[in-house]
Order: structure tokens, then sequence, then C-alpha cells
């Protein structure tokens, strides 16, 4: 089902299914919304507590006023958690949400079991991609956000994949048109100005997961094993043939991967 319920004084829009104590949190990326796991939730029994939620300035989720940084999300998440009595959870994060679960394992790591990141990195941003994200802060508040979104939605996915993928871009870039460009731009400000986690994650006390696309533009091979070198003593998995969206290109593949940790 879902429903709003207020968290760190934001409305929160919530999908659940299942119960229990222990759940699955599913944290979608940039631009996306909690829609985007429709495929990827599908595959887990029946019986299992799944949620996921539109993260902060995105979808029907409200915003912080200036900067929706990973700080804020990892409280309102532990905000959800705590009116849902939920003691621990594992955290599967699609590239943004990862780097909100890696805020969430260094504020609440208690009340995390293991974390997943598809197509995701432990990294701030560099100098260069701090320029690019005020470029595009610009962009959203000058009324550009559904172009914006035309132009990088896209790239998301693998080439051979983009035919199979038609309706599920389509259906990103017409929700874009709903989304606060406000909202969206404090989440842009809250990407720019996010820690880098590779010494929290090679102390991680829980399982630490990586899942990668093998054609993903946002993080080519080099960079993949960049992230391999750094955090040797966390777990690193390539998806063949799979873009930025490797849960949407592939989702059996990645369900397959994260059954190990349930």
């Amino acid at each position: 089902m879902e429903y709003f319920v207020t968290c760190s004084g934001i409305p929160v829009h919530v999908s659940e299914t299942g119960s229990g104590d222990k759940a699955v949190v599913l944290l979608h990326g940039y631009l996306e919304t909690l829609y985007i796991w429709e495929d990827f939730r599908a595959l887990f029994p029946e019986s299992s507590h799944i949620i996921s939620i539109d993260l902060p300035g995105l979808g029907l989720s409200g915003s912080a006023p200036e900067v929706n940084s990973m700080q804020y999300d990892a409280m309102v998440l532990v905000s959800l958690f705590d009116k849902l009595s939920i003691s621990k959870a594992l955290i599967i994060g699609h590239s943004m949400g990862g780097y909100v679960g890696q805020r969430f394992l260094r504020d609440y790591p208690d009340r995390i079991s293991a974390l997943v990141n598809v197509n995701s990195n432990p990294y701030a941003d560099d100098p260069l991609k701090v320029k690019d994200r005020e470029k595009e802060i610009s962009f959203i508040l000058n009324g550009k956000l559904v172009q914006l979104a035309q132009i990088a939605i896209p790239n998301m996915y693998s080439k051979a994949n983009l035919r199979n993928c038609d309706d599920k871009v389509a259906e990103t870039v017409e929700i874009c048109e709903t989304h606060d460009p406000e909202g969206v731009a404090a989440v842009v400000r809250g990407l720019m100005t996010r820690d880098d986690n590779v010494a929290l994650l090679s102390s991680a006390k829980v399982p630490v997961m990586f899942i990668y696309g093998d054609s993903d533009v946002y993080a080519p091979l080099s960079r993949i094993q960049q992230i391999m070198n750094d955090l040797p003593g966390c777990r690193h998995e390539i998806v063949p043939g799979t873009g930025h969206n490797t849960h949407v290109e592939n989702p059996r593949a990645v369900y397959d991967l994260v059954s190990s940790l349930l």
C-alpha cells in the first residue's frame, strides 16, 4: 500500500508491503521515485517486508528548505523506522540512494543489517563535478528540469537495453514534470556536499556490497576498478549488459545477488 507519513517535519511518500521489524528498504536514485523499483520488488516473496520511499525533494515527498543533505535524508529515514517500529533493515540504494544508505550507516549503525550499493560509489564530488552540479541547479531553477531529464535518464541505461526499457524511461521523464524544481535543486546541493565514505565502508561492521553495470556511462570499468581497489573488504559484483540502472535492466540478477544477504 501507499501512504504518507510525516518524518522530520516533511511528508514522506511511502510504499509498503508485508510486515515485521526486519525490513528491506529501497532507496531510489537522482530524478527517480519509488516507482523505479516496481519490477525489482515484485521478485520478493509476498510475505517480505519491503519499503520504498520518495527521497526528500523528489516525487511526492516534501523537501528541506535549501539542502537535502545525505545526513538529512538519513534522519528522515530513521524517523520512518521509528514510526514503523523497524529495529533494523537491509538497505538497497541505487546511485544517490546508495549515498543516503552510506550516511545512514555512518549515523545509525545499529539500525542497518547490510548495505547494497547499486550503481553507486563511496566518493565525494570532486571540484569539476561540483561546478557541473552548480550549472545543473541553474538549469533546474530556470525551468529546464524536464529537458535535463530527457537527456540524463536515457543515459542511465545500456544502449542495448533502451528499447526494452522504453516504458520505464518515458515514465521516469514524465514523473519529472511533477518534481518541485526547488526541491530538486536542494537534492543537487546535497549531492555536491556529501562526504567521502571510503574510510567508513572500509571499517563497516555489516556486510557491504557494490553492484555495477559493465556498460554504465557514469561509472566506467576504470572507476569500478578504483572502487574495488579502495574497498577490498566489500563485496563487488558486475552484472554484464547493464548500464546505470542495473536493477531495472536486469532485476533478477540483482535480486539473486541480494538474496544472499536476506
